[in-house]
C-alpha cells in the first residue's frame, strides 16, 4: 500500500476540524487512505451500501446513533440529509476528528457543507497517484513554486517510453499497484460504473448512455485546448445547452478541471475561454483509443497528453499537501500563449511544457507578456524531457517533466 503525501496533513487538519470533508473521483483512493490512517475504533460506513444510504436518508438521527463516531462515512453525496445531523452532533460534542466523509461529487456536495458545516469542516480534494508518491517519495512532494534552486535537484532520469507508459496507464492506485495490468478493463468497467453510479444519478440520460459515452470521448480528444462547446456539439450531434450541462457533470465529479485565463482586472481580460483537462492521463488516453505508449507518444495528442500529466501534477503538488493552487493560462488576440501561469505572493511565474529533450530559450519566449500585469515576474520554466535541469538564462529554467 503506496503511502499518500495528505497522510500528515489529514492528521493535523483532524486535531483541528471535527469535520474532514475528502472529494476526488471514484477509485482514486480516499477510502483506502482514510482506512490507512485510522485509529482503533474508528466505524466505517459505506453509502454505496442500498441499506445503509437508506437509513441516512430517512432516518439520519438512527443513523448517527448506530454509526456514532468516531466515524468514516462513506461516498457522502448520496445522503445529504446526515449534515444537519452532523452539525447538531458536532455542536453538542466539540470534538475535533469525529467525522472523516468522503465523497465523489465534490461540487454537488457544496451547498450542504455550505448551509450545514460552514466553519466546522476541512475540504480536501485527492486526485489519482502523484509521481513522487509512486517513487515512494511523497513527503518529498511540495507545492509547485519554479525556483533556479532546483539546479541542484538530481533524480533518476526516465526513458521517452517509460514516462509515456505511466501516463497511458495513468494514476489510479490500482493501476500503479499493478504495472498497468488489465488497463482496458479497469478503465471499461470504471466507465460503465461511473455512467451508472454518477451520471444517472445527475442527469436524465436513459436512452442516451451511449451518446453521453461519446460526449465524453470527444471531450478526452480535446484535453489540453481551449474549450469548444460548438465543436464538441456538433461531433456528437447533442445541441450546446446540452453539451455544458454534461460537462458540468464531469468537472464536477472531478473527471475534468477548467483552466481559467489569466487577468488581473476585467478590464484587461484577454480571452473568456477556459482550457479544457482531463485529471487523469490514463482515462483520457483509453477514451482516446490510445492502446500503447508507442501509438501515444508519436500519435496526434502526444504533447497535449504530456501538457495535462504536468498540469494533473501540478494541482497534486497542491491538493495533497491541502492547498489550492493560483494558477492559470494565458492566451492574447494574437494568439500568443503561455501554458501555465501561477500566482504566489504577488509573484507570477511562466510555466511551458515542451516534448523536447534539448529545450531552448526560443521555447520561453512569451513569457515576457505577463510584465503587462505590473507584477514581479518570478522564474520561469520549461517543462521538457531533458535529463537534468539546465538554465536557459539567468531567470529561466529547463526542467525535466519527473522533477515536479
Amino acid at each position: 500500500m503506496l503511502k499518500r503525501t495528505m497522510q500528515p496533513v489529514i492528521k493535523k487538519i483532524s486535531k483541528m476540524f471535527p469535520v474532514i470533508l475528502l472529494t476526488g473521483m471514484r477509485q482514486v483512493g480516499k477510502s483506502t487512505l482514510f482506512d490507512l490512517m485510522k485509529e482503533s475504533g474508528r466505524k466505517y460506513v459505506s453509502l454505496d451500501n442500498f441499506e445503509d444510504r437508506q437509513l441516512a436518508k430517512t432516518n439520519p438521527a438512527l443513523f448517527i446513533e448506530r454509526y456514532s463516531p468516531p466515524v468514516i462515512i462513506d461516498e457522502i453525496q448520496y445522503a445529504p440529509e446526515l449534515f444537519s445531523y452532523i452539525k447538531i452532533y458536532v455542536d453538542s460534542h466539540k470534538k475535533d476528528g469525529d467525522f472523516w466523509l468522503t465523497g465523489s461529487q465534490k461540487y454537488e456536495l457544496m451547498k450542504g457543507v455550505t448551509e450545514s458545516l460552514a466553519g466546522r469542516v476541512a475540504i480536501l480534494d485527492l486526485l489519482g497517484l502523484s509521481y513522487k508518491e509512486i517513487i515512494k517519495k511523497p513527503l518529498d512532494s511540495k507545492p509547485f513554486i519554479p525556483s533556479m534552486s532546483m539546479m541542484k535537484l538530481n533524480s533518476k532520469p526516465r526513458k521517452l517510453m517509460d514516462i509515456y507508459k505511466m501516463i497511458l496507464d495513468g494514476f489510479y492506485p490500482r493501476l500503479v499497484v499493478h504495472k498497468g495490468e488489465n488497463r482496458d478493463n479497469f478503465y471499461k468497467s470504471y466507465l460503465q460504473s461511473y455512467i451508472e453510479r454518477d451520471v444517472r444519478n445527475d442527469l436524465n440520460i436513459r436512452g442516451n448512455e451511449l451518446k453521453f459515452n461519446d460526449f465524453i470521448r470527444s471531450a478526452a480528444i480535446r484535453t489540453g485546448t481551449i474549450l469548444n462547446y460548438a465543436d464538441i456539439s456538433k461531433e456528437v450531434a447533442i445541441d450546446q445547452r446540452t453539451a455544458k450541462t454534461w460537462l458540468s457533470v464531469l468537472e464536477r465529479s472531478g473527471i475534468v478541471k477548467l483552466l481559467e485565463p489569466y487577468y488581473k482586472n476585467p478590464s484587461n481580460i484577454i480571452t473568456k475561454t477556459p482550457k479544457l483537462y482531463f485529471l487523469d492521463t490514463g482515462l483520457c488516453s483509453y477514451l482516446a483509443k490510445m492502446n500503447s505508449p508507442e501509438i501515444l507518444e508519436a500519435g496526434y495528442m502526444n504533447g497535449r497528453i504530456l501538457e495535462t500529466y504536468v498540469f494533473a501534477e501540478i494541482l497534486k503538488s497542491y491538493w495533497h499537501n491541502g492547498k489550492e493552487p493560483n494558477i492559470y493560462f494565458y492566451r492574447d488576440k494574437e494568439q500568443r500563449e503561455i501554458d501555465f501561469v501561477i500566482e504566489e505572493g504577488g509573484v507570477l511565474y511562466p510555466i511551458e511544457v515542451k516534448k523536447t529533450a534539448n529545450p531552448a530559450i526560443s521555447d520561453a519566449k512569451n513569457f515576457w507578456l505577463l510584465n503587462q500585469f505590473k507584477l514581479k515576474v518570478g522564474t520561469g520554466t520549461v517543462i521538457c524531457l531533458r535529463s537534468s535541469p539546465l538554465p536557459l538564462n539567468e531567470n529561466t529554467l529547463a526542467l525535466p517533466v519527473w522533477e515536479i
